[in-house]
């Protein structure tokens, strides 16, 4: 089912040169650093409840789609807000699967189309296409599957060959199973990343106990601005110790600001109040950006940055259902004048690194790649979310490479909440790359042994760099 040179350029050079790339790095050790997936799975190790809660229930890329044509979430099974337990429950995952297969054409052209078939295909043999009339199948054989050793997260994450895989973590998680994997002996390397949105955006739901957790988790007076970025360091520090490399951050814009300190206080103690006055809100996100940019350069943690996204745009699925339900819609991003603050300090400190994403591709050529091109600190991260596939990564390379170079930019991240597309999304994007370097090659715009040097840094190199892994 799965043609072994898709996604390599048509045109016969460029092709031959692409295919000889990308043997040298298809089973390279998958370098995961920036994703969703859940701890728990590694430190418990059970198996996995059905096919409907592996593949489509924590998978939003999924149902969104079906949900777009006017399938409910709830028919899918995709676990409510405040509702713990097993997400199949009142929902029959079999009837759940077959509904999926029933719309499984929606993907035709998709990015989750390949991740699909890829994994289909290899980790259970498939050779016919998921459809209505063979959905029990395809049920009845991933369902067998789970039930073996082979098919048990750690199994699964070394079966993939993953040398490493961060998950993303809010600042007052305990981090429990990522010390349950420690104390377990495995081997395998999961590493959490620090993300204080929770404790920084004050529209945050729950924000003012996700400071009062704060305080008592550190034994700081979040009361006060002081004590408040004593807090985040002491839980960065924590994070550290546990295996942290970096931080995330997902405000809406990239805004930054550098306020003088009374001012910065002053700013915090309104926040912590609750009497926030007009702009407060994005001002103190933004202070806040260049503070934990100043404390990346105390304690060497890479800070990445996804800005852009007007999340939970669809009110109701968020009451519902909550956060991260495939309502998330991409917003256009200014980067050159926002980020000017926070680079004004420290864009030029040689212990920092600073990943910038977007959902705005209109910024690549104009803002973040001359960006990336000058300061010291910047990386550009790859595409992400709505442009992670093959057109997007293709856009990306063509549009950032002419001004910020490969070595300003971190190789792949999958940035998925879904396990078993990993491999599947890494191989699109090794195929994209060995497709980009073929044709440079064919065109004679690079030199065939700088392709093959390059596609191990695009592959490797880079993101254990960017990432200190």
């Amino acid at each position: 089912m799965l043609h072994e040179h898709r996604l390599f350029p048509a045109d016969g050079a460029a092709r031959a040169i692409a295919v000889k790339l990308y043997e040298t790095i298809k089973d390279a050790p998958i370098i995961s650093p920036h994703g969703h997936t859940d701890p728990q799975w590694f430190a418990e190790n059970k198996p996995f409840a059905n096919p409907t809660a592996l593949f489509l229930q924590p998978d939003h890329y999924i149902f969104r789609m079906l949900y777009s044509q006017g399938i409910s979430l709830e028919s899918l099974g995709v676990p409510q807000a405040g509702v713990k337990g097993d997400a199949s429950v009142g929902v029959d995952p079999r009837e759940a699967w077959r509904i999926f297969a029933k719309n499984y054409f929606l993907f035709r052209g998709t990015p989750t189309r390949l991740w699909l078939d890829h994994s289909f295909s290899t980790l259970f043999g498939f050779t016919e296409r998921l459809s209505e009339k063979n959905a029990d199948e395809y049920y009845e054989t991933i369902d067998k599957a789970l039930k073996t050793p082979e098919f048990l997260p750690r199994a699964l994450f070394e079966q993939f060959n993953i040398e490493v895989l961060a998950t993303t973590d809010a600042a007052t998680d305990p981090l429990k199973f990522h010390a349950q994997i420690k104390e377990s002996g495995w081997k395998g390397r999961v590493v959490p990343t620090f993300r204080p949105d929770s404790v920084v955006d004050a529209e945050f739901i729950g924000f003012k106990e996700n400071l009062q957790k704060l305080g008592e988790m550190t034994g700081e007076d979040v009361s006060n601005f002081k004590g408040y970025l004593n807090a985040l360091r002491s839980r960065r520090a924590f994070f550290k110790s546990m295996g942290a490399t970096a931080t995330d951050h997902g405000h809406l814009t990239a805004m930054t600001a550098d306020l003088p300190a009374d001012e910065a206080g002053r700013l915090y103690e309104r926040v912590f109040a609750g009497k926030m006055q007009a702009g407060d809100v994005e001002l103190f996100q933004a202070q806040m950006l260049t503070e934990l940019a100043g404390m990346s350069v105390e304690d060497g943690l890479t800070m990445q940055l996804h800005p852009g996204s007007v999340r939970n745009h669809n009110l109701n699925v968020y009451e519902k259902f909550g956060r991260d339900k495939g309502a998330d819609i991409p917003s256009p991003t200014e980067y050159v004048r926002s980020l000017r603050p926070l680079l004004n300090k420290y864009g030029n400190e040689a212990n920092f690194t600073f990943i910038l994403f977007t959902l705005d591709e209109t910024s690549y050529s104009r803002e973040l790649a001359p960006l990336a091109g000058h300061y010291p600190c910047l990386r550009l991260g790859p595409s992400w979310w709505f442009h992670d596939s093959p057109e997007g990564m293709m856009r990306f390379r063509e549009q950032a490479t002419e001004t910020a170079g490969f070595y300003n930019t971190v190789g792949f991240n999958d940035d998925t909440r879904a396990l078993l597309s990993i491999p599947a999304r890494h191989d699109v994007a090794r195929r994209v790359d060995a497709a980009f370097l073929g044709r440079l090659v064919a065109e004679h715009r690079l030199d065939e042994d700088e392709a093959f040097e390059l596609i191990q840094d695009l592959t490797v190199n880079l993101v254990k760099k960017a990432y200190r892994l």
